[in-house]
């Protein structure tokens, strides 16, 4: 079912003339990935930086729900809706993976009808971001690249380039200048498809699930599947920390290294200065809101 009408009715609670917010209701935005749909709240338009996650200037997120891409069920979606939205709501979708953003789409437009709640949807695009993008087809970057870097311009000290890290399905480490352009940077698989990809790839190695939960086995591994755990952990370690120092160099100066994404504890100790910043991509895209309902 296609989503709800567009609605403008305000949300409950005080807002100022120059929060992005006011009129829009509860604002909820999705991430849609390809392996799961991360769902939050906005709980306020800017922070001054919550506790350990130096994330000063961006807006602070809540309600988080993360569900399964791949093995998509609305009801997921509806229960968590019906326990975060009470009146009308903004939903701001960014997506790499079209399938499974049609079938959140539909079930948020399903959600609206049988609730008799106004939902007000926009799928963001890289036009939407307050980021300039110097690269040939911005369109074809990946939108949570895209939002994740628009974020860390904000977080990055101000005349710095940043480096963001995103450890998600694919593993990226992007460049951002100064001034907050996106510069492109280097993608490759996350753990779980290097896992993936050895286990469909020979008749005898075995899928290795463990690998975001913890540290990679000493060497030398003493098993098949401790060595494989082994060799993707230690080996996705080395490989991140070349490509931030690669990107950093590329830079011509020192930069601000942001960590995010579902596994970034792993590499966490290859990048001891920088800034973990859990909800990057989320709240980037937050910062879409203004140009996406002005649209």
């Amino acid at each position: 079912m296609p989503p709800a009408a567009d609605s403008d009715a305000a949300g409950a609670g005080p807002r100022g003339a120059g929060d992005p917010r006011a009129g829009l209701g509860r604002i909820v935005v999705a991430d849609v990935g390809n392996s799961r749909i991360k769902l939050a709240v906005v709980t306020s338009s800017a922070s001054g930086g919550a506790e350990g996650d130096h994330a000063e200037g961006l807006p602070t997120l809540g309600g988080h729900r993360a569900i399964d891409s791949r093995d998509f069920h609305p009801d997921g979606v509806t229960r968590w809706l019906g326990q975060m939205v009470a009146e009308s709501a903004t939903v701001l979708v960014a997506s790499v993976n079209d399938t499974a953003a049609a079938r959140l789409e539909a079930a948020l437009g399903e959600f609206s009808v049988t609730k008799h709640l106004p939902l007000r949807q926009r799928r963001i695009t890289a036009a939407d971001l307050p980021l300039g993008v110097a690269l040939p087809h911005p369109q074809r970057v990946g939108i949570d690249r895209l939002a994740a870097a628009a974020a860390a311009a904000v977080v990055k000290r101000p005349g710095k380039h940043a480096v963001v890290v995103n450890c998600g399905t694919a593993a990226t480490v992007d460049l951002v200048a100064p001034d907050g352009t996106f510069l492109g940077g280097a993608i490759l698989p996350g753990p779980a498809l290097l896992a993936r990809a050895l286990a469909e790839g020979t008749s005898r190695l075995p899928a290795v699930t463990l690998l975001e939960r913890g540290p990679p086995p000493a060497l030398p591994a003493r098993s098949t599947e401790d060595a494989i755990a082994a060799g993707i952990g230690w080996g996705i370690r080395g490989a991140v920390g070349r490509l931030v120092a690669e990107a950093t160099l590329a830079s011509g100066t020192d930069a601000d290294v942001i960590l995010t994404g579902g596994w970034s504890h792993a590499i966490r100790g290859e990048l001891p200065a920088a800034i973990e910043v859990p909800d990057l991509v989320l709240a980037g895209i937050v910062l879409a809101a203004p140009r996406a309902l002005a649209r």
